[in-house]
Protein backbone atom coordinates (compact mmCIF):
# COMPACT_ATOMS: atom_id res chain seq x y z
CA UNK A 1 0.00 0.00 0.00
CA UNK A 2 1.23 3.48 -1.04
CA UNK A 3 0.57 6.65 1.24
CA UNK A 4 0.63 9.66 -0.22
CA UNK A 5 1.02 13.26 1.98
CA UNK A 6 -0.33 15.69 0.00
CA UNK A 7 -0.17 19.66 0.94
CA UNK A 8 0.00 23.00 0.36
CA UNK A 9 3.70 24.30 0.89
CA UNK A 10 4.46 25.16 4.72
CA UNK A 11 1.67 23.15 6.27
CA UNK A 12 4.06 21.11 8.49
CA UNK A 13 4.01 18.04 5.77
CA UNK A 14 7.99 17.06 6.63
CA UNK A 15 6.85 17.31 10.22
CA UNK A 16 4.22 15.06 9.86
CA UNK A 17 5.92 12.45 8.00
CA UNK A 18 8.87 12.35 10.60
CA UNK A 19 6.05 11.68 12.80
CA UNK A 20 4.35 8.59 11.39
CA UNK A 21 7.75 6.98 9.50
CA UNK A 22 10.61 5.49 11.11
CA UNK A 23 14.25 6.05 10.65
CA UNK A 24 14.74 4.26 7.21
CA UNK A 25 14.14 7.35 4.64
CA UNK A 26 14.62 7.61 1.52
CA UNK A 27 15.20 11.21 0.07
CA UNK A 28 15.20 11.43 -4.08
CA UNK A 29 14.79 13.08 -7.09
CA UNK A 30 11.66 12.45 -9.16
CA UNK A 31 12.53 10.31 -12.65
CA UNK A 32 13.58 13.48 -15.18
CA UNK A 33 13.68 16.45 -12.69
CA UNK A 34 15.39 18.04 -9.93
CA UNK A 35 12.19 17.71 -7.38
CA UNK A 36 13.12 15.87 -4.53
CA UNK A 37 10.75 14.23 -2.46
CA UNK A 38 11.35 11.51 0.45
CA UNK A 39 9.68 8.14 1.56
CA UNK A 40 9.60 5.85 4.15
CA UNK A 41 7.29 3.56 6.02
CA UNK A 42 4.80 2.84 8.68
CA UNK A 43 2.94 0.36 10.52
CA UNK A 44 -0.91 0.31 9.68
CA UNK A 45 -2.39 -2.64 10.94
CA UNK A 46 0.01 -5.08 11.60
CA UNK A 47 1.36 -4.49 8.09
CA UNK A 48 4.44 -1.95 6.93
CA UNK A 49 2.92 0.36 4.34
CA UNK A 50 5.25 2.92 1.98
CA UNK A 51 4.96 6.79 2.52
CA UNK A 52 5.57 9.35 0.05
CA UNK A 53 6.04 13.02 1.28
CA UNK A 54 4.67 14.84 -2.00
CA UNK A 55 6.23 18.37 -3.13
CA UNK A 56 4.18 20.94 -2.07
CA UNK A 57 1.27 21.81 -4.25
CA UNK A 58 -1.50 24.68 -4.30
CA UNK A 59 -3.17 23.19 -6.77
CA UNK A 60 -3.59 19.85 -9.04
CA UNK A 61 -3.42 22.12 -12.06
CA UNK A 62 0.55 22.56 -12.42
CA UNK A 63 1.96 26.10 -12.07
CA UNK A 64 5.25 24.85 -11.49
CA UNK A 65 7.26 21.84 -12.24
CA UNK A 66 6.78 20.26 -8.42
CA UNK A 67 2.77 20.56 -8.86
CA UNK A 68 3.57 18.62 -12.35
CA UNK A 69 5.89 16.21 -9.62
CA UNK A 70 2.76 15.76 -7.51
CA UNK A 71 0.05 15.19 -10.16
CA UNK A 72 2.20 12.51 -11.50
CA UNK A 73 2.86 10.91 -8.27
CA UNK A 74 -1.37 11.12 -7.13
CA UNK A 75 -1.69 8.54 -9.95
CA UNK A 76 0.32 5.76 -8.17
CA UNK A 77 -1.00 6.51 -4.92
CA UNK A 78 -3.80 4.07 -2.70
CA UNK A 79 -4.64 6.82 -0.25
CA UNK A 80 -4.26 10.35 0.49
CA UNK A 81 -3.59 11.89 3.47
CA UNK A 82 -3.95 15.73 2.86
CA UNK A 83 -2.51 17.95 5.37
CA UNK A 84 -4.37 21.29 5.59
CA UNK A 85 -2.63 24.32 7.43
CA UNK A 86 -6.25 24.89 10.08
CA UNK A 87 -5.12 28.47 10.35
CA UNK A 88 -5.41 29.11 6.26
CA UNK A 89 -8.59 26.91 5.77
CA UNK A 90 -10.04 28.48 3.07
CA UNK A 91 -6.75 28.54 0.91
CA UNK A 92 -6.11 25.16 1.17
CA UNK A 93 -9.67 23.93 0.79
CA UNK A 94 -9.05 24.34 -3.22
CA UNK A 95 -6.31 21.45 -3.20
CA UNK A 96 -8.27 19.50 -0.43
CA UNK A 97 -11.48 19.68 -2.97
CA UNK A 98 -9.42 18.63 -6.35
CA UNK A 99 -7.80 15.94 -4.22
CA UNK A 100 -11.55 14.78 -3.52
CA UNK A 101 -12.69 14.67 -7.19
CA UNK A 102 -10.11 12.57 -8.15
CA UNK A 103 -11.57 9.62 -6.71
CA UNK A 104 -9.11 8.36 -4.34
CA UNK A 105 -9.14 7.62 -1.20
CA UNK A 106 -8.57 10.59 1.49
CA UNK A 107 -8.35 11.35 5.06
CA UNK A 108 -7.71 15.02 6.07
CA UNK A 109 -5.21 15.86 8.51
CA UNK A 110 -6.18 19.71 9.90
CA UNK A 111 -3.02 20.35 10.64
CA UNK A 112 -1.31 23.25 13.05
CA UNK A 113 -4.36 23.25 15.46
CA UNK A 114 -3.03 24.20 18.69
CA UNK A 115 -2.39 27.69 16.54
CA UNK A 116 -6.12 28.42 15.67
CA UNK A 117 -7.09 29.26 19.24
CA UNK A 118 -4.10 31.91 19.54
CA UNK A 119 -5.80 33.41 16.10
CA UNK A 120 -9.03 33.76 17.36
CA UNK A 121 -10.20 30.88 14.99
CA UNK A 122 -12.73 28.50 15.85
CA UNK A 123 -14.05 25.21 12.75
CA UNK A 124 -16.71 23.33 13.38
CA UNK A 125 -14.74 19.87 12.97
CA UNK A 126 -17.72 17.53 12.83
CA UNK A 127 -19.21 19.84 10.36
CA UNK A 128 -16.57 19.96 8.32
CA UNK A 129 -16.25 16.40 8.14
CA UNK A 130 -19.87 15.98 6.77
CA UNK A 131 -19.91 18.46 4.01
CA UNK A 132 -16.60 16.81 2.74
CA UNK A 133 -17.47 13.26 2.85
CA UNK A 134 -14.04 12.42 4.79
CA UNK A 135 -12.79 11.54 8.12
CA UNK A 136 -11.23 14.79 9.46
CA UNK A 137 -8.92 14.87 12.29
CA UNK A 138 -7.22 18.04 14.32
CA UNK A 139 -3.49 17.34 14.15
CA UNK A 140 -0.61 19.44 15.81
CA UNK A 141 2.40 17.51 14.29
CA UNK A 142 5.04 19.38 15.69
CA UNK A 143 3.92 18.28 19.46
CA UNK A 144 1.95 14.51 18.30
CA UNK A 145 -1.31 16.33 19.01
CA UNK A 146 -3.46 13.53 16.89
CA UNK A 147 -1.76 11.91 14.89
CA UNK A 148 -2.54 8.88 16.52
CA UNK A 149 -6.02 9.35 16.18
CA UNK A 150 -5.39 9.86 12.40
CA UNK A 151 -3.62 6.93 11.55
CA UNK A 152 -6.32 4.53 13.84
CA UNK A 153 -9.00 6.55 11.36
CA UNK A 154 -6.96 5.64 8.31
CA UNK A 155 -8.80 2.27 7.51
CA UNK A 156 -11.96 5.16 7.50
CA UNK A 157 -10.75 6.80 4.52
CA UNK A 158 -12.88 7.31 1.18
CA UNK A 159 -13.12 8.74 -2.34
CA UNK A 160 -16.76 10.15 -2.49
CA UNK A 161 -18.40 10.52 -5.76
CA UNK A 162 -17.66 14.12 -6.71
CA UNK A 163 -17.86 15.35 -10.58
CA UNK A 164 -15.21 17.69 -11.33
CA UNK A 165 -15.47 21.22 -10.82
CA UNK A 166 -14.70 24.32 -12.40
CA UNK A 167 -12.02 26.53 -11.49
CA UNK A 168 -15.26 29.05 -10.27
CA UNK A 169 -17.11 26.45 -9.33
CA UNK A 170 -15.04 25.14 -6.34
CA UNK A 171 -13.98 28.89 -4.90
CA UNK A 172 -17.61 28.86 -4.53
CA UNK A 173 -18.20 25.83 -2.53
CA UNK A 174 -14.99 26.70 -0.65
CA UNK A 175 -17.23 30.20 0.29
CA UNK A 176 -20.46 27.83 1.43
CA UNK A 177 -17.42 25.39 3.78
CA UNK A 178 -15.80 28.50 5.30
CA UNK A 179 -19.27 29.88 6.23
CA UNK A 180 -20.70 26.65 8.09
CA UNK A 181 -17.92 26.05 9.63
CA UNK A 182 -15.43 28.62 10.58
CA UNK A 183 -15.72 31.37 13.03
CA UNK A 184 -13.13 34.11 13.36
CA UNK A 185 -12.93 37.07 16.44
CA UNK A 186 -10.19 39.66 16.72
CA UNK A 187 -7.45 38.99 18.77
CA UNK A 188 -4.38 41.14 19.61
CA UNK A 189 -0.79 41.14 17.66
CA UNK A 190 1.61 39.13 19.45
CA UNK A 191 5.54 40.21 19.74
CA UNK A 192 5.86 37.02 17.44
CA UNK A 193 3.38 38.42 14.57
CA UNK A 194 4.79 41.55 14.95
CA UNK A 195 8.12 40.16 14.55
CA UNK A 196 6.90 38.09 11.23
CA UNK A 197 5.96 41.56 9.54
CA UNK A 198 9.13 43.36 10.41
CA UNK A 199 11.40 40.65 9.10
CA UNK A 200 9.53 40.00 5.70
CA UNK A 201 9.34 44.32 4.81
CA UNK A 202 12.88 45.68 3.51
CA UNK A 203 13.08 48.71 5.86
CA UNK A 204 13.23 46.50 9.23
CA UNK A 205 14.17 43.03 7.26
CA UNK A 206 17.40 43.72 5.92
CA UNK A 207 18.64 44.81 9.00
CA UNK A 208 17.58 41.27 10.53
CA UNK A 209 18.48 39.53 7.47
CA UNK A 210 21.78 40.79 8.04
CA UNK A 211 21.71 40.02 11.61
CA UNK A 212 20.49 36.70 11.31
CA UNK A 213 23.10 35.65 8.71
CA UNK A 214 26.31 37.12 10.75
CA UNK A 215 25.28 34.67 13.98
CA UNK A 216 24.15 31.85 11.27
CA UNK A 217 27.62 32.47 10.00
CA UNK A 218 29.64 32.26 13.03
CA UNK A 219 27.86 29.40 14.48
CA UNK A 220 28.42 27.66 11.54
CA UNK A 221 32.03 28.48 11.44
CA UNK A 222 32.54 27.54 15.27
CA UNK A 223 30.66 24.30 15.21
CA UNK A 224 32.53 23.36 11.65
CA UNK A 225 36.03 24.30 13.10
CA UNK A 226 35.01 22.60 16.27
CA UNK A 227 34.50 19.75 15.09
CA UNK A 228 37.30 19.61 12.91
CA UNK A 229 39.57 20.64 15.53
CA UNK A 230 38.43 18.53 18.44
CA UNK A 231 36.78 15.31 16.93
CA UNK A 232 38.05 14.75 13.20
CA UNK A 233 41.46 15.50 13.26
CA UNK A 234 42.83 13.62 16.39
CA UNK A 235 40.69 10.76 14.70
CA UNK A 236 42.39 10.79 11.53
CA UNK A 237 45.88 11.96 13.07
CA UNK A 238 45.94 9.61 16.24
CA UNK A 239 44.22 6.65 15.06
CA UNK A 240 43.50 6.58 11.29
CA UNK A 241 47.20 7.81 10.42
CA UNK A 242 49.25 5.61 12.03
CA UNK A 243 47.35 2.52 10.68
CA UNK A 244 48.29 4.06 7.22
CA UNK A 245 51.90 4.27 7.94
CA UNK A 246 51.98 0.82 8.74
CA UNK A 247 50.14 0.06 5.71
CA UNK A 248 52.84 2.33 3.75
CA UNK A 249 55.33 0.04 5.50
CA UNK A 250 53.58 -3.01 4.08
CA UNK A 251 53.32 -1.89 0.39
CA UNK A 252 57.53 -0.68 0.91
CA UNK A 253 56.88 3.12 1.32
CA UNK A 254 57.01 3.68 -2.62
CA UNK A 255 55.68 2.19 -5.97
CA UNK A 256 53.19 2.40 -8.03
CA UNK A 257 50.24 1.19 -5.32
CA UNK A 258 51.73 2.99 -2.29
CA UNK A 259 51.38 6.52 -3.98
CA UNK A 260 47.67 5.27 -5.30
CA UNK A 261 46.39 4.02 -1.97
CA UNK A 262 48.63 6.37 0.71
CA UNK A 263 50.20 8.86 -1.80
CA UNK A 264 53.54 11.17 -0.72
CA UNK A 265 55.41 11.10 2.33
CA UNK A 266 56.62 14.59 3.84
CA UNK A 267 59.11 13.94 6.17
CA UNK A 268 57.92 10.10 6.45
CA UNK A 269 54.80 11.08 7.61
CA UNK A 270 51.45 11.39 6.09
CA UNK A 271 50.05 15.03 5.11
CA UNK A 272 46.37 14.61 5.27
CA UNK A 273 45.96 17.57 2.79
CA UNK A 274 48.77 16.96 -0.04
CA UNK A 275 49.54 13.08 0.17
CA UNK A 276 46.78 12.54 -2.63
CA UNK A 277 46.20 8.88 -1.39
CA UNK A 278 43.02 7.18 -1.99
CA UNK A 279 43.10 6.22 1.64
CA UNK A 280 44.80 9.44 2.97
CA UNK A 281 43.47 12.66 1.32
CA UNK A 282 40.59 10.67 -0.67
CA UNK A 283 38.96 10.18 2.67
CA UNK A 284 40.01 13.35 4.81
CA UNK A 285 39.23 16.01 2.07
CA UNK A 286 34.72 14.66 2.70
CA UNK A 287 35.02 13.07 6.06
CA UNK A 288 37.15 14.85 8.02
CA UNK A 289 37.09 18.55 5.79
CA UNK A 290 34.00 18.83 4.31
CA UNK A 291 31.42 17.00 6.59
CA UNK A 292 31.89 19.18 9.40
CA UNK A 293 30.71 21.66 7.03
CA UNK A 294 28.11 20.37 6.35
CA UNK A 295 26.71 19.26 9.74
CA UNK A 296 27.09 22.46 10.88
CA UNK A 297 25.36 24.41 7.97
CA UNK A 298 22.52 22.18 7.10
CA UNK A 299 21.58 22.06 11.22
CA UNK A 300 21.44 26.23 10.95
CA UNK A 301 19.46 26.12 7.92
CA UNK A 302 16.95 23.75 9.18
CA UNK A 303 16.70 25.56 12.35
CA UNK A 304 15.96 28.97 10.02
CA UNK A 305 13.94 26.12 7.72
CA UNK A 306 11.73 25.14 9.86
CA UNK A 307 11.16 28.34 12.34
CA UNK A 308 9.76 29.99 9.04
CA UNK A 309 12.69 32.51 8.07
CA UNK A 310 13.78 31.45 4.68
CA UNK A 311 10.91 32.29 2.92
CA UNK A 312 11.25 35.55 4.12
CA UNK A 313 14.90 35.95 3.31
CA UNK A 314 14.01 34.86 -0.03
CA UNK A 315 11.28 37.47 -0.55
CA UNK A 316 13.97 40.55 0.87
CA UNK A 317 16.51 39.29 -2.29
CA UNK A 318 14.32 38.36 -4.92
CA UNK A 319 14.80 41.80 -6.48
CA UNK A 320 18.47 41.37 -6.53
CA UNK A 321 18.66 37.91 -7.30
CA UNK A 322 16.76 38.21 -10.59
CA UNK A 323 18.69 40.54 -12.03
CA UNK A 324 20.96 37.59 -12.43
CA UNK A 325 19.26 35.22 -13.71
CA UNK A 326 17.91 33.62 -10.35
CA UNK A 327 14.91 34.20 -7.77
CA UNK A 328 15.47 34.57 -3.91
CA UNK A 329 15.81 31.04 -3.23
CA UNK A 330 19.21 31.08 -4.96
CA UNK A 331 20.40 32.86 -2.08
CA UNK A 332 19.97 29.27 0.25
CA UNK A 333 22.96 27.46 -1.65
CA UNK A 334 24.79 30.84 -1.88
CA UNK A 335 24.84 31.07 1.85
CA UNK A 336 25.81 27.24 2.38
CA UNK A 337 29.10 28.25 -0.41
CA UNK A 338 30.33 30.45 2.88
CA UNK A 339 30.85 27.32 4.24
CA UNK A 340 31.25 24.42 2.25
CA UNK A 341 30.72 24.65 -1.64
CA UNK A 342 30.17 20.89 -2.24
CA UNK A 343 26.55 21.17 -0.05
CA UNK A 344 25.84 24.65 -1.90
CA UNK A 345 26.42 23.12 -5.24
CA UNK A 346 24.16 20.07 -4.09
CA UNK A 347 21.62 22.50 -2.64
CA UNK A 348 21.17 24.05 -6.24
CA UNK A 349 18.58 21.10 -6.60
CA UNK A 350 15.67 23.57 -4.74
CA UNK A 351 15.90 25.51 -8.10
CA UNK A 352 13.44 24.51 -10.64
CA UNK A 353 15.41 25.15 -13.76
CA UNK A 354 18.76 23.71 -15.15
CA UNK A 355 19.78 27.22 -16.39
CA UNK A 356 19.13 28.73 -12.30
CA UNK A 357 21.08 25.75 -11.46
CA UNK A 358 23.84 26.23 -13.87
CA UNK A 359 24.13 30.20 -13.23
CA UNK A 360 23.98 29.40 -9.78
CA UNK A 361 26.66 26.81 -8.99
CA UNK A 362 29.01 28.39 -11.38
CA UNK A 363 28.66 31.89 -9.35
CA UNK A 364 28.81 30.01 -6.34
CA UNK A 365 32.35 27.96 -7.60
CA UNK A 366 33.66 31.28 -8.48
CA UNK A 367 32.95 34.11 -5.84
CA UNK A 368 32.55 32.44 -2.36
CA UNK A 369 34.96 31.23 -0.58
CA UNK A 370 34.13 28.39 1.96
CA UNK A 371 34.56 28.84 5.53
CA UNK A 372 38.48 26.99 5.76
CA UNK A 373 39.66 29.98 2.76
CA UNK A 374 38.02 32.61 4.84
CA UNK A 375 40.15 31.95 8.01
CA UNK A 376 43.05 31.87 5.67
CA UNK A 377 42.36 35.18 4.16
CA UNK A 378 41.43 36.80 6.82
CA UNK A 379 44.77 35.54 8.85
CA UNK A 380 47.03 35.99 5.38
CA UNK A 381 45.73 39.23 4.35
CA UNK A 382 44.23 40.98 7.44
CA UNK A 383 47.80 41.00 8.81
CA UNK A 384 48.91 43.94 6.27
CA UNK A 385 45.36 45.77 7.32
CA UNK A 386 41.91 45.17 6.77
CA UNK A 387 41.71 47.16 3.94
CA UNK A 388 43.12 45.10 1.70
CA UNK A 389 41.00 42.05 3.43
CA UNK A 390 38.32 44.31 1.79
CA UNK A 391 39.92 44.15 -1.46
CA UNK A 392 39.65 40.89 -1.62
CA UNK A 393 35.83 40.46 -0.69
CA UNK A 394 35.21 43.52 -2.49
CA UNK A 395 36.75 42.26 -5.43
CA UNK A 396 34.11 38.79 -5.84
CA UNK A 397 31.65 40.78 -4.77
CA UNK A 398 31.50 42.84 -7.84
CA UNK A 399 32.85 39.46 -10.02
CA UNK A 400 29.20 38.10 -9.03
CA UNK A 401 26.94 40.20 -9.94
CA UNK A 402 28.89 41.50 -12.89
CA UNK A 403 28.95 37.84 -14.04
CA UNK A 404 25.59 37.31 -13.05
CA UNK A 405 24.59 39.93 -14.88
CA UNK A 406 26.17 38.46 -18.24
CA UNK A 407 25.13 34.88 -17.14
CA UNK A 408 21.67 35.93 -17.29
CA UNK A 409 21.79 38.01 -20.77
CA UNK A 410 23.57 34.36 -22.23
CA UNK A 411 22.56 31.40 -20.50
CA UNK A 412 19.53 30.10 -22.48
CA UNK A 413 16.57 28.61 -20.89
CA UNK A 414 13.54 28.94 -18.14
CA UNK A 415 13.75 31.65 -14.86
CA UNK A 416 10.81 31.09 -12.82
CA UNK A 417 9.20 33.73 -10.91
CA UNK A 418 9.48 32.98 -7.16
CA UNK A 419 6.05 31.89 -6.05
CA UNK A 420 6.00 31.12 -2.04
CA UNK A 421 4.26 30.70 0.56
CA UNK A 422 5.36 32.92 3.84
CA UNK A 423 4.69 31.57 6.99
CA UNK A 424 4.11 32.28 10.59
CA UNK A 425 7.16 31.65 12.86
CA UNK A 426 7.07 28.20 14.89
CA UNK A 427 9.22 26.94 17.14
CA UNK A 428 10.99 24.08 15.31
CA UNK A 429 10.50 20.09 16.30
CA UNK A 430 14.00 18.75 17.07
CA UNK A 431 13.04 15.55 15.67
CA UNK A 432 12.09 16.11 12.35
CA UNK A 433 15.13 19.00 12.24
CA UNK A 434 17.66 15.81 13.08
CA UNK A 435 16.14 13.68 10.66
CA UNK A 436 16.24 16.06 7.86
CA UNK A 437 20.07 16.78 9.04
CA UNK A 438 20.80 12.88 9.16
CA UNK A 439 18.99 12.48 5.73
CA UNK A 440 21.47 15.29 4.21
CA UNK A 441 24.44 14.18 5.65
CA UNK A 442 23.71 10.56 4.38
CA UNK A 443 23.00 12.03 0.91
CA UNK A 444 26.14 13.74 0.93
CA UNK A 445 28.12 10.88 2.24
CA UNK A 446 26.18 8.49 -0.56
CA UNK A 447 26.81 10.57 -3.21
CA UNK A 448 29.60 12.67 -3.35
CA UNK A 449 32.19 10.11 -1.60
CA UNK A 450 32.42 7.50 -4.29
CA UNK A 451 33.02 10.34 -6.69
CA UNK A 452 35.71 12.32 -4.82
CA UNK A 453 37.94 8.52 -4.32
CA UNK A 454 37.29 8.05 -7.77
CA UNK A 455 38.29 11.54 -8.34
CA UNK A 456 41.64 11.22 -5.80
CA UNK A 457 42.36 7.69 -7.48
CA UNK A 458 42.57 9.28 -11.48
CA UNK A 459 44.35 12.62 -9.73
CA UNK A 460 46.73 10.47 -7.86
CA UNK A 461 47.66 8.30 -11.39
CA UNK A 462 48.14 12.27 -13.21
CA UNK A 463 50.54 12.84 -10.02
CA UNK A 464 52.63 9.46 -10.72
CA UNK A 465 52.97 10.11 -14.43
CA UNK A 466 53.76 13.79 -13.92
CA UNK A 467 50.95 15.35 -15.62
CA UNK A 468 50.59 17.97 -12.59
CA UNK A 469 54.65 18.93 -12.61
CA UNK A 470 54.24 19.50 -16.64
CA UNK A 471 50.84 21.47 -15.88
CA UNK A 472 52.39 23.55 -13.76
CA UNK A 473 55.21 24.69 -15.76
CA UNK A 474 53.53 25.07 -18.47
CA UNK A 475 51.03 27.46 -16.90
CA UNK A 476 53.79 29.49 -14.76
CA UNK A 477 54.18 32.16 -17.53
CA UNK A 478 50.40 32.99 -17.18
CA UNK A 479 50.74 33.17 -13.46
CA UNK A 480 53.76 35.66 -13.28
CA UNK A 481 53.14 37.64 -16.39
CA UNK A 482 49.54 37.75 -16.17
CA UNK A 483 49.09 37.74 -12.19
CA UNK A 484 52.21 39.29 -10.94
CA UNK A 485 53.07 36.49 -8.69
CA UNK A 486 56.90 34.65 -8.43
CA UNK A 487 56.72 31.11 -10.57
CA UNK A 488 56.54 29.31 -7.02
CA UNK A 489 52.92 30.43 -6.64
CA UNK A 490 52.13 27.94 -9.65
CA UNK A 491 51.85 25.03 -7.12
CA UNK A 492 49.51 26.42 -4.89
CA UNK A 493 47.03 26.98 -7.72
CA UNK A 494 47.67 23.42 -8.48
CA UNK A 495 47.09 22.53 -4.60
CA UNK A 496 44.16 24.80 -4.75
CA UNK A 497 42.28 21.91 -6.53
CA UNK A 498 42.29 19.86 -3.93
CA UNK A 499 42.09 22.04 -0.67
CA UNK A 500 41.52 26.20 -1.41
CA UNK A 501 42.83 27.18 2.04
CA UNK A 502 45.97 25.16 2.38
CA UNK A 503 46.64 26.66 -1.35
CA UNK A 504 45.93 30.08 0.47
CA UNK A 505 48.15 29.21 3.29
CA UNK A 506 51.33 28.45 0.51
CA UNK A 507 51.33 32.19 -0.78
CA UNK A 508 52.50 32.69 3.23
CA UNK A 509 56.38 31.28 2.76
CA UNK A 510 56.44 33.08 -0.50
CA UNK A 511 57.31 36.95 0.87
CA UNK A 512 54.63 38.79 -1.59
CA UNK A 513 53.30 41.85 -0.59
CA UNK A 514 50.00 43.00 0.42
CA UNK A 515 48.99 43.68 -3.40
CA UNK A 516 50.43 40.26 -3.97
CA UNK A 517 48.35 38.93 -1.73
CA UNK A 518 45.05 40.51 -2.50
CA UNK A 519 45.35 39.29 -6.27
CA UNK A 520 46.65 35.73 -4.96
CA UNK A 521 43.55 35.36 -3.13
CA UNK A 522 40.79 36.51 -5.46
CA UNK A 523 42.75 33.81 -8.49
CA UNK A 524 43.02 31.37 -6.00
CA UNK A 525 39.01 31.54 -4.80
CA UNK A 526 38.17 32.22 -8.53
CA UNK A 527 40.04 29.35 -10.15
CA UNK A 528 38.62 25.88 -10.07
CA UNK A 529 36.71 24.82 -7.14
CA UNK A 530 38.18 22.14 -5.18
CA UNK A 531 38.32 18.32 -6.23
CA UNK A 532 35.42 17.80 -3.98
CA UNK A 533 33.11 20.70 -5.77
CA UNK A 534 34.44 20.02 -9.14
CA UNK A 535 33.15 16.36 -9.15
CA UNK A 536 29.53 17.09 -7.24
CA UNK A 537 29.07 19.83 -9.92
CA UNK A 538 29.52 16.96 -12.45
CA UNK A 539 27.72 15.01 -11.32
CA UNK A 540 24.79 17.46 -10.58
CA UNK A 541 25.23 18.95 -13.85
CA UNK A 542 26.55 16.74 -15.87
CA UNK A 543 29.73 17.05 -17.92
CA UNK A 544 28.59 19.27 -21.08
CA UNK A 545 27.71 21.97 -18.06
CA UNK A 546 30.87 21.44 -15.99
CA UNK A 547 32.76 22.28 -19.20
CA UNK A 548 30.99 25.73 -19.69
CA UNK A 549 31.49 26.73 -15.96
CA UNK A 550 35.30 25.39 -16.26
CA UNK A 551 35.85 28.16 -19.40
CA UNK A 552 34.14 30.74 -17.91
CA UNK A 553 36.18 30.07 -15.05
CA UNK A 554 39.58 29.86 -16.48
CA UNK A 555 38.69 33.01 -18.44
CA UNK A 556 36.91 35.15 -15.69
CA UNK A 557 40.15 34.78 -13.05
CA UNK A 558 42.75 35.29 -15.94
CA UNK A 559 41.04 39.01 -16.86
CA UNK A 560 40.08 40.01 -13.19
CA UNK A 561 43.64 38.72 -11.93
CA UNK A 562 45.66 40.58 -14.69
CA UNK A 563 43.50 43.85 -14.05
CA UNK A 564 43.72 43.51 -10.03
CA UNK A 565 47.79 42.90 -10.84
CA UNK A 566 47.52 46.32 -12.73
CA UNK A 567 46.10 48.36 -10.28
CA UNK A 568 47.63 46.77 -7.59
Amino acid sequence: MKILLMGNPNVGKSVFFSRVTGVRVIASNYPGTTVSFTKGSMKLAGEEVEVIDVPGAYSLEPASKAEEVALEMLKDGDLVINIMDATNLERNLYLTLELLEKQTPVIVALNIWDDTKHRGISIDVDRLEQLLGVPVVPTAAITGQGIKELVDRIPEATSPSILGRTHDQRWVAIGSIIAEVQTIIHHHHTWLERLEDASAKPLTGLPIAALVLGISFLVIRFIGEGLIGYVFEPLFEKLWAPLMMKLSVLLGSGGFWHDILIGKLFDGEIDFFQSMGVLTTGLYIPIGAVLPYIFSFYLVLGILEDLGYLPRLAVLLDNLMHRIGLHGYAIIPSLLGLGCNVPAIMATRILESRRERFIAATLISIGIPCAAAHAMIFGLVGAHGGQYVAMVYGTLFVVWIILGFILNRTVKGFSPELLIEIPPYRLPSWRALLKKLWMRMYGFLREALPIILVAIFGIGILYTLGVFDFIANLTAPVVSGIFGLPKEGVAAIVIGFLRKDVAIGMLAPLALSAGQLVVGCVVLTMFFPCIAAFVVFARELGVKRLIGATAIMIAATVVVGGLLNLIL
